[in-house]
Formats: C-alpha cells, structure tokens, sequence
C-alpha cells in the first residue's frame, strides 16, 4: 500500500466518520468504504494514535477525534468573520448600492469568503469561494499590506504579476511601492486592474492581535464608483467600517 494509497483511504474514512456523529463500528465502516476490515483497522490504529478518531470503549465504535476540530480552527475563525462581518456588509452595501466582497489571503491568494450583490446589477467574475490574484486586487493590496516582512518579501517572490488589464501593476519594484503608499493610507484601490470596467476601494479587518485577518471592497463600473465618490464619500466610509467590524472581534487600536 502506497504512501499516497494510505493517505486517500484514510481521508475516506474520516470523510465517512463524519458521517456518523455518535459512532460507527468497524466491520460496517469497512462495508461503507469498500476496504477490508484488517487494512481499516490499521488505518484505524494509526489515526486514534494521532487523535483524529476516537473509540467508544462500550460500544467499540469509531468516532472523530479532537484534532479534527483543532485543523478546523483556523475555518472557525473565518467563519466567525463572515458571521461579524455580515450585517455591517450588508449595511454598507444598501448605503453605497454597489457590490461589497469580503476577503481573505490563502497560499498567495485572494479568496471570496462573501459577497453581498448590489441593486444594479454589474457582470462580475466573484464568488463566494473562487479566488483572484492578489496583486490586482485591492482586498489582495490589504491583505499583503498586514504581512510582518519576511512573509511580505516571500509571498511577494511568488507573484506572477500577469497582466490582467492595460492599469495591472506588472513590476514588483512598483508593487512594493504601491503596498507602502496602502499601509501609509489605510486603504487600496483597484483602478480596473483586475476587470477593466470595475474599480473598487477595499480596507482592513484586524483581530483583538491587530493583525489584517481579512479585507472588504466595494466594487463597482468605474462611471459609478469615480475617483470623486472615493475621495468625498467612499474613503470615509471604508474607515468607519473598517473599525466598526475590527472592534467586533476585539480590537482596540485606532
């Protein structure tokens, strides 16, 4: 049995074991899994090592383990983001009628953990659970804004800095440049860089750390969210929502 053969049998099972809340027994989970009783016992023996199952000495079923819920913590805590996030999203959306996303940073990426879809309806290529460059994005530009440096300068190293539109930042001498112009304002923006008729103005979430967990925008047609509405209203209202959601999950700075 391979590594990699070990590895996907095991995923199986514990992707069945989710299944059955208060337990399953051997014989019946191998019938479920299609693998003999002795290869799952073995599979068995090295995952309740481990922790992430467990067996009800009563009854000798299987269950799932803790350290499932521990490599769940991190989706916890974004989900836990989307749920404090969600109304003062919605209450911005309804206040500027454009498209607001909400977003965290995954091995180089953006990814859309919610979307709140404007009034006026817009072609836009997001949703919940794709991803997006982040060197096009402004919810990328923030994302990478709360990097300490050495995770800057690594993730940095592995953009690919594609050309999605004719305003794309395509030098990494540049790029760096606008991320520093981001932390000094608090906000970035995407001026048709990553769709051509789109921009969008995006701003930080922090945690009770004061560390960037996720990032928000509203997005728009350029002729409605114009550089004016950004410089009078938009920037202002980024900020104030900024603060609001943060304090939520416990921050205290300013």
């Amino acid at each position: 049995m391979s590594n990699v053969q070990s590895l996907e049998r095991a995923l199986t099972i514990l992707n069945k074991l989710s299944e059955y809340p208060d337990g399953i027994q051997i014989a019946r989970l191998s019938e479920q899994v299609g693998l003999t009783k002795s290869t799952v016992h073995r599979l068995l023996a090295t995952l309740s090592s481990m922790n992430y199952v467990v067996q009800d000495e009563e009854t000798d079923k299987y269950k799932l383990g803790l350290q499932v819920l521990f490599l769940s913590r991190n989706l916890l805590n974004n989900n836990n983001i989307v749920a404090t996030a969600k109304p003062y999203l919605e209450k911005l959306s309804a206040e500027v009628n454009e498209t607001v996303h909400l977003c965290i940073e995954d091995r180089g990426e953006v990814i859309y953990i919610d979307k709140i879809e404007s009034n006026q309806t817009i072609r836009m290529y997001s949703r919940i659970g794709s991803r997006a460059p982040i060197h096009s994005t402004g919810v990328g530009k923030i994302l990478l804004s709360g990097k300490n440096q050495d995770e800057f300068n690594k993730l940095v190293s592995t953009i690919n800095f594609v050309k999605k539109t004719p305003n794309t930042i395509t030098s990494k001498e540049e790029f760096i440049e606008e991320i520093n112009k981001v932390k000094e304002l608090g906000y970035a923006l995407d001026n048709a860089e990553n769709e051509e008729v789109l921009r969008c103005i995006a701003a930080p979430i922090f945690d009770h750390k004061g560390k960037i967990v996720a990032s928000f925008s509203v997005s728009g047609p350029t002729n409605r969210v114009t550089m004016e509405a950004i410089n009078d209203t938009l920037i202002d209202k980024m900020k104030q929502y900024s603060i609001a959601i943060s304090r939520n999950l416990g921050y205290t700075g300013s």
